[in-house]
């Protein structure tokens, strides 16, 4: 058992130690054993599971959108494991530590848990990657012992497609934000490329949505294309002249137009469908009152359809089939197929 380079180490350092491990024999300890053992507790304060987490996340960034700046991946770990269980060494985290942690939302905040497991897998697994000692499944037995999560997934509230042309007539006052809605319904888009909706996007009947504001993981976004319906173009003109800095919807104060701006139309009109839920209206819309292939209808959305294989082989984006979909879509918006239907239990908005 070697005690140091003669170099670095006096006599009496060697005496010292050598006495010391004379001892751990005496106890009938393997010295050399013991010593790595004694290594690899002092390197556990090093590689607690926060710092494995951190380590994990800087890895990951590269996949995340803005590299994760929006804080959507750690924060679930952030905020429901590591404020409880964050000073552990990795090497000590087993199931019930898990389970245990997770147990308090398990059934009530299921979303929120099943990110935080997932996310803590990978820590895990990058742990082992370390070469540290881990239980990389420890998650899924910690899934065993949780059991089936009670929770009853709810979506986002919408309008049935049949009530949103009287929901879209009312939004008839030209401000920013009734506006910024109507694009929102006839595009079928989330809100974020419409708050961030600029005029040197749109080039005559083509808005090109950048991929940093479509919804994927970095590195799988890509620029869509929206066909622009005369509607569409008619709700554009009219917003030009709130325009700022190049933004077709900006802030009052500064910045863009706010997700929660939009809502609050909604929630002022005692409605419990929010802006996101159009979307919903659209496809359930095109499923049911029109004979539209599920490809195109999907794209419309930008979702995205097939096994890769198939996205690899299909080169389209349907703009000139969706160019079609998107002007029937106005038409049935503005009124112009049939009676529009009134909303029950709309409180008026105060102007």
């Amino acid at each position: 058992m070697g005690l140091g380079s003669v170099e670095s180490v006096s006599l009496k350092e060697v005496r010292e130690t050598a006495e010391q491990w004379r001892a751990v024999v005496r106890q009938g300890k393997d010295p050399i054993k013991e010593r790595e053992r004694l290594r690899r507790e002092a390197a556990k304060g090093d590689n607690t599971l926060a710092t494995v987490a951190v380590e994990a996340f800087e890895a990951r960034k590269a996949e995340l959108k803005d590299d994760g700046k929006a804080g959507r991946w750690f924060s679930p770990l952030e905020l429901h494991v590591l404020t409880k269980i964050g000073k552990t060494p990795v090497e000590d985290i087993d199931q019930q530590d898990i389970k245990n942690t997770l147990a308090p939302i398990w059934h009530t905040k299921a979303d929120t848990a099943r990110k935080a497991i997932n996310r803590l897998s990978i820590v895990m697994r990058h742990g082992a990657a370390m070469g540290l000692d881990v239980d990389i499944q420890a998650t899924d037995k910690a899934k065993a012992l949780l059991g089936k999560s009670r929770h009853v997934t709810s979506h986002i509230p919408s309008l049935n497609w049949q009530e949103v042309p009287a929901f879209y007539d009312s939004l008839s006052d030209g401000t920013i934000t009734h506006l910024a809605l109507r694009l929102l319904i006839l595009s079928g888009l989330r809100s974020k490329p419409i708050r961030f909706c600029r005029l040197d996007q749109i080039d005559g009947d083509v808005w090109t949505v950048p991929a940093e504001n479509m919804k994927a993981r970095k590195g799988h976004a890509v620029d869509f294309r929206v066909p622009l319906s005369s509607e569409m173009q008619s709700i554009i003109d009219q917003a030009k002249p709130f325009a700022r800095d190049g933004f077709l919807f900006p802030s009052v104060r500064k910045g863009v137009l706010s997700d929660a701006t939009m809502s609050r139309v909604m929630e002022r009109r005692g409605l419990e469908a929010r802006p996101h839920g159009f979307r919903s209206s659209l496809r359930t819309w095109a499923a049911e009152a029109t004979n539209t292939p599920h490809d195109v209808a999907e794209m419309a959305l930008a979702h995205v359809t097939g096994s890769k294989v198939e996205q690899s082989y299909r080169r389209t984006d349907f703009l000139e089939q969706r160019r079609i979909l998107m002007e029937r879509w106005a038409d049935h918006v503005t009124g112009q197929l049939g009676a529009v239907v009134r909303l029950s239990g709309v409180k008026a908005e105060k102007a």
